[in-house]
């Protein structure tokens, strides 16, 4: 009967349902879609290693509806069967004001507007897919974390393990985006 009541009076005041709850933290890219397959130039590229066959450009990323209080934002890419199993870590971006929405294309390759933590290949910036021949399509874990800690508190060169430990009692809430690639 509540829930009749509240569903007429959001009715009679010209609100549905869906507008009154808040809307979902959302993480998307223009250049995929979820759990499509990324295009060769956002691969790895690096001389010497012939599984990185891309041109190493980060895609754009934007997001929507952050949580409430919001001051931050931690952003990492792994790829979770990467090295046999142990797992790599692509990118590692931290201090991200909560004014930003977005980073176009080539932004986290070339280290706008975050600080830099060190990835599993030992950069400070986006380090694209490099899955070896002959291992499948890999799946590319993109993750937004939104914190209650102000932008520019953590210091330069954090490693995703460390960033975590810092980021306990301090997350306000996540969102995800996949990308797959594979080199077969």
């Amino acid at each position: 009967m509540k829930k009749m009541l509240l569903s007429v009076s959001l009715l009679l005041c010209g609100i549905t349902a869906a507008q009154a709850a808040p809307s979902a933290f959302t993480l998307s890219s223009s250049d995929f879609n979820d759990n499509a397959l990324l295009d060769k130039k956002f691969a790895g590229n690096a001389a010497g290693k012939p599984a990185c066959t891309g041109e190493n450009i980060s895609p754009a990323l934007s997001w929507a509806n952050p949580p409430a209080g919001t001051q931050s934002y931690v952003l990492t890419m792994d790829d979770l069967v990467g090295a046999k199993g142990l797992g790599v870590n692509h990118m590692v971006a931290y201090n991200i004001p909560a004014e930003r929405s977005q980073f176009a294309q080539g932004d986290l390759t070339r280290g706008t507007g975050y600080t830099g933590g060190k990835n599993s290949p030992g950069t400070l910036h986006y380090y694209g897919p490099c899955p070896p021949k002959g291992s499948g399509v890999h799946h590319y874990n993109f993750t937004l974390i939104a914190t209650d800690l102000p932008a520019n508190v953590l210091e330069h060169g954090l490693n995703r393990e460390a960033l975590l430990n810092r980021l306990k009692g301090h997350v306000l809430g996540a969102t995800g985006l996949i990308g797959r690639f594979g080199n077969d």
